[in-house]
């Protein structure tokens, strides 16, 4: 590939991602001023000003724009990129950290905007176990690289499921006591799993 066929990829791959958060600012816009369910894609398409098949090229449903976790393919590169001698929690709390730190204070709060919706509507709640079952998947391939095991090893999948219930639960107090910082929260957890989960 030229050097001019990279750039005209990358090109391409900005405007899509542009697209992509264009189109979700406008359905959170929609969705804080007149409600979640009264929202349609077709109204979302027009304030993006992009048609309706765009949109499903995006988000196959209109549920997805709340639910679909645009972090996820960040975290997991950082996880991918951290020294071989941290421990696979160490490792994903310190990918963890960079992600977040390097998140301008506006992408966060767009970030807590969405959890908080996806867990007020009770149909969006019911479907984030089916994003949480596909994390779990998503986790289990980078997890066993690092450990040498593979992705559908029972051990591989326990752990991944481990973070992941650990990210639920902070999650959960952080909404009963938002004053503390959610990913503090997270990394409290991480240090607890990592320390066998004594009690």
């Amino acid at each position: 590939m030229s050097l001019s066929d990279s750039s005209s990829v990358s090109l391409r791959e900005r405007k899509k991602a542009k697209t992509r958060r264009l189109i979700r600012e406008h359905a959170m816009r929609l969705f804080r001023e007149q409600g979640y369910a009264t929202t349609t894609v077709d109204q979302i398409a027009e304030a993006a000003e992009v048609s309706p098949s765009t949109f499903f090229r995006y988000f196959p449903t209109k549920e997805d724009v709340v639910l679909a976790d645009d972090t996820d393919p960040l975290m997991i590169a950082a996880f991918r990129a951290q020294p071989a001698q941290y421990s696979p929690i160490e490792a994903m709390r310190r990918a963890m950290k960079q992600v977040v730190g390097e998140m301008p204070a506006e992408d966060w709060d767009a970030e807590m905007e969405r959890q908080e919706l996806a867990m007020s509507i009770p149909e969006l709640r019911a479907k984030m176990f089916d994003e949480y079952t596909r994390t779990i998947e998503m986790l289990t391939e980078p997890l066993a690289e690092r450990v040498g095991r593979k992705p559908n090893d029972p051990k591989v999948r326990n752990l991944a499921g481990a973070v992941i219930g650990i990210a639920w639960a902070a999650w959960l107090t952080s909404r009963e006591d938002p004053k503390r910082d959610l990913m503090a929260r997270i990394d409290d957890g991480l240090k607890h799993l990592d320390a066998g989960l004594p009690l």
